[in-house]
């Protein structure tokens, strides 16, 4: 039941989500990296796929992509190769801004009926489930 209802979820809330972001030319994995930059402008490419949970050669294509169509830049940090910053452009800012709108919007209307004390329970159990899916997952890398 528990992964029925999860993936229905996401399911929806993404279909939710792109509806909201029609005409921006955004690909799955996009949003929540936009959503990152525009809060943490600068960062570098290993920090944003952790923060994001996307793999280093995805973020790589993804942030490639990204810059193609005028949303980012990436610059070395102080001329040192290894660390390459990733910054939003006036572009890239404007639909970083209509991403956290959209998904607020979103938020507000999935947790409309819930009460803040719901809300907190519901935020603590979600939070309790990705530990324990995280927790297994180092567990496998550790074995293998």
């Amino acid at each position: 039941m528990y992964h029925n209802l999860m993936m229905e979820n996401q399911s929806i809330f993404t279909k939710l989500v792109f509806e909201q972001l029609v005409g921006k030319n955004l690909s799955i994995g996009q949003p929540k990296i936009l959503e990152y930059l525009y809060t943490h402008d600068g960062a570098i490419q290993k920090d944003i796929a952790e923060a994001c949970k996307i793999e280093p050669a995805t973020i790589t294509n993804l942030l490639s992509r990204m810059e193609k169509n005028g949303l980012v830049i990436r610059k070395n940090k102080n001329g040192d190769k290894r660390y390459i910053c990733v910054y939003l452009t006036e572009l890239g800012k404007q639909d970083g801004k209509h991403v956290i709108n959209a998904l607020k919007l979103l938020e507000d209307i999935a947790l409309k009926d819930f009460s803040k004390e719901e809300k907190k329970e519901f935020e603590f159990y979600l939070k309790k489930v990705n530990k324990n899916l995280v927790q297994k997952k180092e567990e496998e890398k550790k074995g293998s």
